[in-house]
């Protein structure tokens, strides 16, 4: 069970953390909490399992990478989890994930790969498709962002 102050620290997590050198003293110094007290509840929440992690979410566009594309794969099932991995290792690939084909849909991975143009983000997937020799792949580019948002939890 979550206690008042749990439930005000997870209002504070959900808007975003403070941008100063030490958000976690800013956040407790909001809550009447040390920094130390901060991190020991977070690690609770994790040991718990209320929180599985915490993540920066960038806004690609916003700081300067034009070339954004989702990219479907089409993987042998037998190579799903070593070209997933292989995948998942490119810092600017931001998301890897398996999804069940469906009739007219081959397409079983997915990642997103960002770059700061929409040229070296193509050439960057060649490079990919030839480093995990996967040659059936469609990539969409990101015109723009159209909604992003996170659960809101206790809210008044």
């Amino acid at each position: 069970m979550l206690t008042e102050l749990d439930k005000q620290l997870v209002k504070e997590l959900q808007s975003g953390l403070p941008l100063v050198s030490r958000p976690f003293a800013e956040i407790g110094r909001r809550l009447g909490l040390s920094e130390e007290a901060v991190l020991e509840k977070l690690q609770a929440f994790k040991d718990s399992g209320h929180l599985k992690r915490l993540g920066a979410a960038i806004r690609h566009q916003r700081v300067g990478f034009a070339g954004n594309a989702l990219v479907a794969w089409r993987v042998p099932e037998d190579r799903l989890d070593e070209v997933g991995r292989t995948l998942a290792g490119f810092k600017e690939i931001t998301h890897c994930y398996q999804r069940v084909t469906r009739p007219g849909w081959p397409y079983n991975l997915y990642t997103m790969v960002h770059k700061p143009t929409r040229d070296e983000c193509a050439g960057l997937v060649r490079r990919l498709a030839e480093q995990v020799g996967v040659d059936d792949y469609l990539v969409l580019f990101s015109d723009r962002e159209l909604k992003r948002t996170s659960m809101t939890y206790f809210a008044e």
